[in-house]
């Protein structure tokens, strides 16, 4: 009776000690991380052009490509200047810009605005209206020597057959753009201010004669 007992003791307490050793096993396997929820919108419709879910399908424009200009150009200068007025001082663009064509038509040009962009077109405006022909010879050459003075810039311009185009300063965008190759141009003052030396080489082909 007593074995009988003990025995039955023992069978009721073993599922009782194998319970924490499951328990402290379950706890050393690490829980899978679940997945973090998205709180962007999950249940907002997409949208967007040409997508699977909401939003239009792309169109073609409708407005017509623009056409490129025939003059390419150079810009001399960009300065931002300023004024003084009552209440403080307000602020602008200025830009010096160069356009030509590289057949002969070149011009230079002043543009001043509030943004860069008013400035530019301000100085292609500006240029196109003061756009000067020069007489080329047949090798893209100048006819004969030339020289000019715009403000303190002072410039003189000589052919030179199978030289090419020898020049500095903003002297040398003009003549590119105007199409002239084959010059030695000089500079014999000692100004640095790019408009006036390109102007002064405008008024040096001004004199040129067919």
């Amino acid at each position: 009776m007593h074995m009988e007992t003990e025995k039955d003791i023992i069978e009721e307490t073993a599922p009782l000690a194998a319970e924490p050793a499951a328990v402290a096993e379950a706890a050393a396997v690490p829980a899978a991380p679940a997945a973090p929820e998205d709180r962007r919108g999950a249940n907002r419709p997409l949208r967007g052009r040409g997508g699977e879910r909401g939003g239009r399908p792309n169109r073609a424009s409708s407005r017509p490509p623009r056409a490129r200009s025939e003059f390419d150009q150079k810009m001399i200068t960009i300065r931002r200047v300023s004024r003084v007025v009552a209440g403080g001082r307000r602020f602008s663009f200025s830009v010096a810009i160069i356009i030509g064509n590289k057949k002969g038509k070149v011009g230079v040009g002043l543009g001043k605005a509030g943004d860069t962009t008013l400035a530019i077109d301000k100085a292609v405006r500006d240029a196109k209206k003061h756009m000067i022909t020069v007489a080329l010879t047949k090798d893209n050459s100048i006819t004969h020597e030339t020289e000019a003075k715009y403000c303190a810039a002072r410039i003189s311009m000589m052919p030179a057959h199978g030289r090419g185009l020898v020049a500095g300063s903003s002297v040398r965008p003009v003549l590119e753009l105007a199409g002239v190759t084959n010059v030695v141009a000089k500079v014999h003052s000692g100004s640095k201010n790019g408009l006036n030396n390109a102007r002064a080489a405008i008024e040096a082909l001004k004199k040129l004669k067919a």
